[in-house]
């Protein structure tokens, strides 16, 4: 069901560009160079009683904002250069922003991001609200992390095109990295 489900997703993603591209191959591509993809999805927050199962420097807590997705393993598709717009665009509208590395040695779930990052040559960040206890019947989240989020994606389709501009041309001061 997993696989049938991915490909699905795959396939509606390039159905999505091919479409908007009007099957224009020049013209994807284009598109494709513009675009940006938020995988948006849940992220594991620190648990009080397993606070070694996270990077020490990488600690999402409940209400503390909308958390970024890092894995060397590239269970996630967050890319730096990614992560540096996404940042940009959190500092500037002051939306708090946390990220989260999950441990070399710690096996994690993935996202479908890396896969339609891979598929479509889209630019991808994996993101999602801290929650404890996920896929339980418990789970738990905070109340504050939904509103950051929605400001964030808010914020991301008003502003993003200015951000990337900003971060593709030549003249961009060091202020942007």
């Amino acid at each position: 069901k997993q696989w049938y489900q991915r490909r699905v997703a795959i396939t509606a993603g390039n159905l999505v560009l091919q479409r908007l591209s009007g099957n224009n191959s020049e013209l994807l591509a284009k598109c494709i160079a513009k675009s940006f993809l938020l995988s948006a999805d849940q992220v594991h927050a620190v648990h009080p009683n397993y606070v070694s199962k996270h990077e020490s420097n990488f600690q999402p807590a409940v209400n503390g904002g909308i958390c970024m997705k890092h894995n060397s393993n590239q269970r996630y598709a967050t890319t730096a250069m990614g992560a540096a717009l996404l940042r940009e665009l959190a500092l500037r509208n002051d939306i708090p922003l946390q990220e989260v590395m999950v441990r070399n040695d710690s096996p994690c779930g993935s996202t479908i991001g890396p896969i339609m990052s891979a598929k479509t040559a889209l630019r991808t960040v994996d993101l999602g609200c801290p929650q404890l206890s996920m896929h339980s019947i418990r789970e738990m989240g905070g109340a504050k992390d939904p509103y950051h989020a929605v400001r964030l994606y808010k914020a991301f389709y008003e502003q993003f095109a200015g951000i990337d501009t900003a971060s593709t041309d030549e003249t961009c001061d060091e202020t942007f990295i």
